[in-house]
């Protein structure tokens, strides 16, 4: 008798079983670590369900986040704030049932929510615990300073965790709006001072958003052992993060000038996934000229 395919279990819901295809090298820490020694830009996109996910993942890019702009781009909220603890589950499961079916081998990435790990290191680790059961690799959160012994408590605990500089859109009212960060020799100084501690807490990932694409390349030099991923932060990061809708050209708002609409040229959104991470191989994106705050 022919043995029924195992099904893998989450608090969200079932895994179906994988698809035959073909596998391919898996993403993990060190593979992005040879990466970046060689050179190679690392590439990631937003995506919110398993479909656009798979296709994603199909394409090449290397890892996937489930960020909290969901709020915006899937519930139309006006910011980031308003995402829960178990919207991010809930969409974090979704994206990594995606995976499974296709074998995928993306490093998932979840953003934790505004208010979810703010309160004390202790419910950081619930927070993370719980991204982490819905499918998570690793879980990201925002802001410098403070968030450094937050960073070391879930390293320590191994939970991987990537960082979040530059425009911090969970706080983007106490910001004054969407504004560049780092432009002043104070702000820049902050930044780079929290960059560093972030480094030395543990955390193995920085994205730098709407940051001087000079300050970026340097705190890209100064930070060997965390990957620094860019938006709206110039070509010198070592890797690249774009909104699913935003790269897609389908953005309800107004389109920020760093951003590519890769889908008008692709015919197909793989298509377009697969011109992104093209471009951002061979340097073509972003344009420097685009985003030279």
């Amino acid at each position: 008798m022919t043995q029924a395919p195992v099904t893998a279990g989450t608090p969200y819901g079932t895994i179906p079983p994988a698809s035959p295809l073909p596998q391919r090298r898996p993403v993990s820490l060190p593979r992005l670590a040879q990466m970046r020694e060689a050179g190679e830009k690392i590439t990631m996109v937003t995506a919110y369900d398993a479909t656009f996910a798979a296709v994603a993942d199909a394409a090449g890019v290397e890892c996937i986040l489930v960020g909290d702009s969901l709020g915006m781009v899937c519930q139309g909220l006006h910011s980031t704030v308003g995402v829960s603890l178990q919207d991010m589950c809930y969409h974090t499961a979704s994206v990594a049932r995606g995976l499974h079916r296709v074998q995928g081998t993306a490093w998932l990435i979840a953003d934790m929510p505004y208010g979810s790990y703010a309160e004390s290191r202790e419910q950081a680790m619930r927070s993370a615990c719980e991204l982490m059961q819905a499918g998570a690799h690793m879980v990201k959160l925002e802001g410098g300073g403070w968030t450094a012994p937050t960073v070391q408590f879930l390293v320590e605990r191994g939970v991987p965790v990537c960082a979040h500089l530059g425009l911090t859109p969970q706080t983007v009212h106490a910001l004054g709006g969407y504004r560049v960060q780092g432009k002043s020799d104070e702000g820049a100084a902050t930044l780079r001072r929290h960059a560093l501690e972030l480094q030395d807490a543990g955390a193995s990932m920085l994205v730098l958003e709407m940051v001087p694409a000079q300050l970026s390349r340097e705190l890209t030099a100064e930070l060997p052992h965390c990957h620094t991923i860019g938006i709206g932060a110039g070509s010198g990061t070592a890797g690249q993060v774009l909104v699913l809708h935003d790269m897609l050209g389908v953005n309800l708002g107004k389109m920020a000038r760093f951003v590519h609409n890769f889908m008008a040229d692709a015919g197909s959104v793989k298509g377009a996934f697969e011109a992104y991470v093209q471009a951002v191989k061979n340097g073509s994106f972003p344009d420097d000229s685009k985003h030279a705050w």
